[in-house]
C-alpha cells in the first residue's frame, strides 16, 4: 500500500525534529549540569520527542489494526534502556536521565497524565448501558475478575522472594498483582468494537458494559490496595476506615455529588464569558475529588475516575467541550504518559532465561484466567458458545489500564522494575493479540432480526433532528399559549432526555379566552408532560426532566439573545401575542426569533388548547413532502405523539400551491413520488412504534388541502415544517401565513 506524499513529508519533518533533538540534547544537558540545575530546554525536548515518536508509531499501529496507545508505549520502549539505551547508552542517558530533578519534571507530567486519563475513562463510562445490560454484564465481570485475580494472587504468594521489592509486603504485592491481571481496558475494547461496527450490537454492548464494570470495580479495589500499601501493612482499623470511606465517597458522589457537579458545570457555562471555562471547572472538580480520596486513605486515581463519571453525566456538557478536553488528553497527556511508561520498562532483563520464562507464564496465566473467567460468566449469563467466545476474546485486552496500574505500583514501591517490566510486557502482548482474535470471533456472529430492527431505528435517530438536540431554550409567558408550548417542550424532552431552560418572558398575555383555574409554574408543566409521556418502566429508568427557570431581566428579545449565548440547539416560542391583527406573526415573535441563531419552533394554541393547554391527548396532522423541513416537523410531531392514543395523520398534497412562493415549502423541486414520500414517513414512524394514517389530496392548493383535512379528521394540532424567508419580519411562506390566518386548529411551525 503506497503512502501519500503528505504523510511522507510530515513523517520526514517530524523525524528531522527528532534528529535535531538527539544532536542538541546532550550538549544542552551538559551545560546545565555544570550549574547543577535541571534544564527547561531539555524538558521541552523530551516532551517534543515523546510526542513525535508516539504519534508516528501510534499512526503506524492504527494502520495495521492495533490500538494507537501501543505505538506510544512502543515509542517509549525504543527511546528507553531497552533499545536506545542498549545501542547508544550515553545519548539515551543524556536525553532521559534516570535520576535527579530532570527526571522529576517529566514524571510530574506523567503523574498528571494518569489523573487525566482516568478522568477521560470515567467520562466514557455509560451508566445507562450498564443498567441495560446489568445482569449479564455483572455475571461476566465478576467471573472475569475473580478467576484471574485468584491466579495473580496465588502467583504473588508463591513468587520467589528475590523478585519481591519488599518481602515483608508480599501480601500487598500479591493483591496488587492479582488486580493487575484481572482488569480489562475499556478503551481498547471499545475501540475495536467501534471499528467492527459492533458498538450497538447486543454482544458488543455486553462486552463494553462488562469492561466498564471491570474498570469500575478494579479502580475501587486498586484505590483500597494502594491505601494499604502506603501504610505498609494490613491493619484492621485502617482497612475498615478505607473501605467505609470509599463506600461513603461513592454513595455521596453518585447522589449529591452528581447534582453538585452538574450545577457547577451549568453555572460556569452560563455565567462566564471567557474562553472554555467549563474545561477549567472539570479539571478543578477532578483535582478536588482526587484530594478527597487521598484524604480518606485511598489513592487519588479513584477520585479522578469518579469525577470523570460525574462529569460525563452532566446534561449540558456540549459535544465541543468533550472534544476539546478529549483532544488535550489524547494529543498531549496520553503519548507522554505511555511514552514515560515505555521509558521505565527495561526489556533487557528478559535476557535472563528464567525471567523470560516467568513472563511467558505470566502472559499465559493472565490470558487463560481472564479468558476462562469471562467465558464462564458468559455461559452463566445464557450466551451461546460463539457469543461467550467473542466476549472472552474482548475481555482479554489490558492495554492502558494495566500500564497505569503498573506505573502506580512502581511509584509507591509495591512493584520493582523487574515486576513492572513483566506486567507491561504482559499488557503489551495480550493487547496486541486481542484485536485480531476479537475481529475473527465477531465476524462469526450473525445478526438477529431483533437486532436488525433496533439498529435500523438507532441509525435513523443518529441522523435525525430531535436526536441531536442537546439543550432547548423555551421562551414563554404564562398565557395559555405559553402553557401549551411548555407542555410540548416536556413531550420533546421525554422523547430524548435533554435539559430545558424556561425563560419566562412576561406576565399572562391570553391568546383568546384565558385558561380556567390557576396557572401552575411553567417548570411544573414541562416536568408533568415529560412524566406523562413515559411508560412506568421508562419513568423508573430515566432521570427526571432537567428543567431550569430563569426570570426575564431585560427586554424579551434581549433576554433571549443573552441566554442563547450560553449554547442552545433550539428555541421554542410560546407567547400570548403570536399573531398580528393585520396578519402574519406579531412583532414580539419576530423580535424573539431574530434574537436566536438556530432552529425555531413557534407555537400557536387555538380552540381546545386555549381552554385546556395542558390536555394530554392531541390529534396531530403532519403535512409531508419529502423535504428536510417536513422530515424535521415529522420528528417533532412523533415526539409530541408519544403519550397520545390517536395516530398521527400524514398528509401528502399532490397539486400546485395557491401562491408561487409556496413552492419553496412543498415544492416542485421535490423528486419523490407521493408513494415514496409517504412510505418514508410511515417507515420513520414505525421505527418509533407510532401509529400513522396516510391521506393524499390531489389537485388542491396546499393550504386548502390542509384546511380541508383538519375539518375532516378533526385534528386539533398541525405540525408544519417551514423555512424562514428574509422579508424584514418573521415569514414562513404563504402556506404558513394562510394557516396562521384561518386555521381552527393549534399550529406548530418547525423552522430550520
Amino acid at each position: 500500500m503506497s503512502i501519500p506524499t503528505s504523510i511522507k513529508s510530515l513523517a520526514g519533518a517530524l523525524l528531522g525534529c527528532s534528529l535535531a533533538i538527539f544532536i542538541m540534547a546532550p550538549a544542552t544537558l551538559a551545560a546545565n549540569e555544570a550549574h547543577g540545575q535541571p534544564s527547561e530546554v531539555l524538558f521541552v525536548a523530551q516532551i517534543v520527542l515523546l510526542l513525535i515518536v508516539g504519534r508516528l508509531l501510534g499512526e503506524g499501529m492504527q494502520r495495521i489494526g492495533q490500538p494507537p496507545i501501543m505505538g506510544q508505549l512502543l515509542g517509549g520502549i525504543l527511546l528507553g534502556p531497552s533499545v536506545l539505551g542498549a545501542l547508544l547508552p550515553d545519548i539515551q542517558r543524556a536525553i532521559f536521565p534516570a535520576t535527579g530533578m530532570q527526571k522529576g519534571m517529566l514524571d510530574a507530567v506523567s503523574q498528571l497524565g494518569i489523573l487525566m486519563l482516568l478522568l477521560l475513562t470515567g467520562m466514557e463510562i455509560d451508566l445507562a448501558l450498564i443498567r441495560k445490560m446489568r445482569r449479564a454484564a455483572a455475571s461476566v465481570s465478576i467471573a472475569g475478575i475473580s478467576v484471574p485475580f485468584l491466579c495473580g494472587f496465588l502467583l504473588g504468594q508463591f513468587m520467589p522472594q528475590a523478585m519481591l521489592p519488599r518481602p515483608e509486603m508480599r501480601l500487598i504485592t500479591a493483591l496488587f498483582l492479582g488486580i493487575a491481571l484481572s482488569i480489562s481496558s475499556v478503551k481498547i475494547v471499545a475501540a475495536v468494537i467501534r471499528e467492527m461496527n459492533f458498538m450497538r450490537r447486543t454482544i458488543g454492548q455486553l462486552i463494553v458494559a462488562s469492561a466498564i464494570i471491570d474498570d469500575t470495580i478494579g479502580w475501587i479495589v486498586i484505590a483500597v490496595i494502594l491505601g494499604l500499601a502506603q501504610r505498609g501493612s494490613v491493619e484492621l482499623l485502617p482497612l475498615s476506615v478505607s473501605v467505609i470511606g470509599t463506600a461513603l465517597f461513592l454513595a455521596a458522589s453518585l447522589t449529591i455529588g452528581q447534582r453538585v457537579v452538574s450545577a457547577l458545570i451549568r453555572w460556569t457555562n452560563d455565567s462566564f464569558v471567557s474562553e472554555l471555562p467549563v474545561i477549567t471547572t472539570i479539571l478543578v472538580i477532578m483535582g478536588a475529588m482526587a484530594l478527597v480520596t487521598h484524604a480518606i486513605g485511598v489513592h487519588t486515581v479513584l477520585g479522578a475516575f469518579v469525577a470523570g463519571i460525574l462529569v460525563g453525566r452532566s446534561p449540558i456538557l456540549a459535544e465541543h467541550i468533550r472534544d476539546n478536553l478529549r483532544g488535550l488528553i489524547v494529543a498531549l497527556f496520553m503519548p507522554i504518559f505511555f511514552g514515560v511508561a515505555g521509558l521505565t520498562a527495561d526489556l533487557t532483563v528478559l535476557r535472563d532465561p528464567a525471567l523470560l520464562l516467568f513472563v511467558g507464564g505470566l502472559v499465559l496465566i493472565a490470558s487463560v484466567g481472564k479468558f476462562g473467567g469471562a467465558f464462564l460468566g458468559g455461559a452463566l449469563a445464557g450466551l451461546s458458545h460463539r457469543e461467550a467466545f467473542a466476549l472472552a476474546c474482548g475481555m482479554n485486552a489490558r492495554g492502558s489500564t494495566e500500564v497505569i496500574v503498573a506505573t502506580i505500583g512502581l511509584s509507591i514501591g509495591v512493584l520493582n522494575e523487574t515486576l513492572y517490566t513483566t506486567i507491561v510486557t504482559m499488557a503489551f502482548v495480550t493487547t496486541m493479540a486481542m484485536p485480531p482474535m476479537l475481529r475473527w470471533a465477531l465476524a462469526r456472529l450473525p445478526m438477529t432480526p431483533e437486532e436488525h430492527d433496533r439498529l435500523a431505528r438507532e441509525a435513523l435517530e443518529t441522523k435525525g433532528f430531535v436526536a441531536n438536540l442537546e439543550r432547548v431554550l423555551l421562551g414563554v409567558d404564562r398565557s395559555a399559549n405559553g402553557q401549551f408550548a411548555s407542555r410540548l417542550a416536556g413531550l420533546l424532552s421525554a422523547w430524548r432526555p435533554m435539559p430545558i431552560t424556561v425563560l419566562e418572558l412576561g406576565p399572562d398575555h391570553p391568546a383568546g379566552a384565558p385558561p380556567s383555574g390557576p396557572v401552575p409554574p411553567l417548570e411544573t408543566v414541562v416536568k408533568n408532560a415529560a412524566e406523562s409521556a413515559l411508560a412506568p418502566d421508562e419513568a423508573r429508568a430515566q432521570r427526571a426532566a432537567d428543567v431550569t427557570t430563569r426570570a426575564r431581566d431585560a427586554a424579551a428579545e434581549d433576554a433571549v439573545a443573552r441566554e442563547a449565548r450560553k449554547g442552545y440547539d433550539l428555541l421554542l416560542i410560546g407567547v400570548g401575542r403570536t399573531t398580528d391583527p393585520d396578519g402574519g406573526f406579531h412583532k414580539d415573535v419576530t423580535r424573539l426569533a431574530a434574537s436566536f441563531d438556530g432552529p425555531l419552533v413557534v407555537v400557536e394554541a387555538r380552540a381546545a388548547h386555549l381552554e385546556d393547554p395542558r390536555a394530554a391527548n392531541v390529534n396531530i396532522l403532519v403535512p409531508v413532502s419529502g423535504t428536510d423541513a417536513s422530515r424535521r416537523a415529522l420528528e417533532v410531531a412523533l415526539a409530541f405523539a408519544k403519550s397520545g392514543t390517536a395516530p398521527i395523520t400524514l398528509l401528502y398534497v399532490s397539486g400546485t400551491p395557491k401562491h408561487a412562493a409556496s413552492r419553496h415549502t412543498f415544492g416542485s423541486h421535490d423528486t419523490y413520488t407521493e408513494d415514496a414520500v409517504l412510505r418514508e414517513a410511515v417507515s420513520l414512524a414505525d421505527q418509533y412504534r407510532i401509529a400513522t394514517r396516510t391521506v393524499i389530496r390531489r389537485n388542491l392548493p396546499i393550504d386548502d388541502a390542509i384546511a380541508e383535512q383538519v375539518k375532516r379528521g378533526r385534528h386539533d394540532l398541525v405540525v408544519l415544517g417551514v423555512r424562514p424567508r428574509s422579508v424584514g419580519r418573521l415569514f414562513f411562506g404563504d402556506v404558513a401565513a394562510d394557516l396562521l390566518e384561518r386555521s381552527s386548529s393549534s399550529l406548530v411551525f418547525v423552522a430550520s
